[in-house]
């Protein structure tokens, strides 16, 4: 598997994960789309620093070519995947939480 097709599974599992997995529905919320909002700056910032100073190199081969703040498009969509399955997690994890007491 290329970084392409990782990211791309990774990004349709976090939505059926989010959907259908554990029914959190974050993707139907404001407050998520806020909230990534807030944090899509500093991923891009991060990616900028740590692939224009060559610390994390990329196989051209593996990737679709798309750059977004000198990063490739896949890193934007396997961080987007990873910041919903943790936040769906958490809200999950919560509820179950809540529901004990």
């Amino acid at each position: 598997m290329v970084y392409s097709d990782i990211a791309i599974f990774a990004l349709l599992f976090a939505v059926f994960f989010d959907l259908f997995g554990i029914k959190t529905q974050l993707l139907t919320r404001v407050a998520f789309w806020t909230s990534y909002a807030i944090i899509l700056p500093f991923q891009l910032i991060t990616n900028w620093w740590l692939t224009s100073r060559n610390i994390v190199m990329y196989n051209p081969d593996a990737i679709m070519g798309i750059r977004v703040a000198s990063a490739p498009l896949e890193d934007l969509l396997f961080g987007f995947a990873l910041v919903l399955c943790v936040m769906a997690m958490w809200v999950y994890w919560g509820r179950k939480g809540v529901q004990k007491r």
